[in-house]
């Protein structure tokens, strides 16, 4: 017997997340410069001069440990969001507070719901606590929202057994989304001993008129837990800082289990600083609508399917030549993401970036296709 037969049987089964390529990495290979990575859903605009500035300001006392409560962090937030601070649970990252969460509520025998093509973070937490997952079928591909959350599915795999669901809101790696209607009618159907947990992630980039703010819905449900992320459109995606917004019951719980000092200082700094960057989401926002229009616009010229997104990314079918165009994209100093992890190895999924990154990725494409 050795030490790897002593490990919990659910973790020797976990298969490691992949993350997108580094740019590093692939220079390093290749022996290139100036890749461009549009694989990880990062924000090209970087971040916003008043964070840059904090991080400076914030790096001048790293011999310190950071505030391990995040106090004027979750001050700012609860200012910005309307709630009370003491319903903040910050994160090393958003991917830490689900893991927070899996780790309060489930446990071998419990159940946890998610979506068939969800976030793949929901499948490690789940399993990494013994728990049994419970996948529904995604919509059709002909569906106005394909390969997204089938609430109805979703809602018929609830039993005794079950203890959390996840919804991911906009949905990674599809870019689908619920309406505010969908979205309220399904969370007044589940009983309210089950946590709900509402990923919105993206939330920053959405401009939908029915898309919700499922914060708005916390006081009427107590087990309704939304999740966010300053590493999407706050483009702190290398300083890790997420967070989750719940009952002042569940927040309690979940700082029980919370590592201390799991926000570095120089990350509650610049999180802090972005929160007063309003000109600087909006100049992201406005980069992303327009970038999803340009890729979208190309690939219906060229009529390969893609999913409809309101996120920050477009996840284009290249069919049986997927991974051919993605090999061939690497070798050209390009990064955009496989999702074969997903089960969708047709698929690519392309993050948004700059204007002048399309044009550098559009030329490359109109030569393989």
């Amino acid at each position: 017997m050795s030490v790897i037969d002593s490990a919990r049987a659910p973790v020797k089964l976990l298969q490691p997340y992949t993350p997108g390529k580094p740019v590093e990495e692939l220079e390093r290979e290749l022996g290139i410069s100036n890749a461009i990575k549009l694989a990880s859903n990062e924000n090209p605009l970087g971040c916003c001069d008043s964070a840059r500035k904090a991080i400076d300001q914030a790096s001048q006392n790293i011999e310190l440990y950071p505030d391990a409560n995040a106090y004027y962090l979750k001050q700012k937030l609860a200012a910005k969001l309307g709630i009370q601070s003491d319903q903040i649970t910050v994160g090393n990252g958003s991917n830490d507070v689900l893991d927070l969460l899996a780790r309060t509520f489930l446990e071998k025998g419990t159940e946890a719901i998610y979506s068939e093509f969800a976030f793949l973070v929901y499948a490690l937490v789940v399993q990494a606590c013994g728990a049994a997952a419970r996948v529904a079928k995604a919509m059709p591909p002909d569906h106005a929202q394909p390969y997204g959350h089938d609430l109805t599915a979703m809602l018929a795999l609830i039993n005794e057994q079950t203890r959390m669901i996840f919804i991911a809101n906009p949905n990674n790696p599809t870019g689908t989304w619920l309406s505010r209607t969908e979205l309220k009618d399904f969370i007044d159907r589940v009983p309210s001993h089950i946590p709900i947990v509402v990923d919105e992630a993206y939330f920053e980039y959405v401009e939908e008129s029915d898309y919700p703010d499922a914060l708005q819905w916390l006081d009427d449900y107590p087990n309704l837990i939304v999740t966010r992320t300053f590493s999407k459109i706050y483009g702190l995606a290398g300083l890790r800082v997420g967070y989750a917004i719940s009952s002042t019951a569940v927040c309690d719980l979940l700082n029980r289990v919370r590592q201390p000092f799991n926000a570095s200082t120089v990350a509650q700094a610049a999180a802090i600083a972005s929160l007063d960057g309003e000109d600087f989401v909006q100049a992201s926002r406005v980069n992303n609508t327009r970038g999803l229009k340009q890729l979208g616009d190309y690939f219906s010229s060229k009529n390969l399917r893609y999913i409809p997104s309101v996120a920050n990314f477009l996840t284009v079918h290249f069919g049986q030549r997927s991974d051919e165009i993605y090999q061939s994209l690497l070798r050209q100093g390009i990064i955009v993401r496989p999702v074969a992890n997903y089960n969708m190895s047709e698929f690519l999924r392309i993050t948004i970036g700059t204007e002048q990154q399309h044009q550098v990725l559009l030329e490359k494409l109109e030569l393989l296709l």
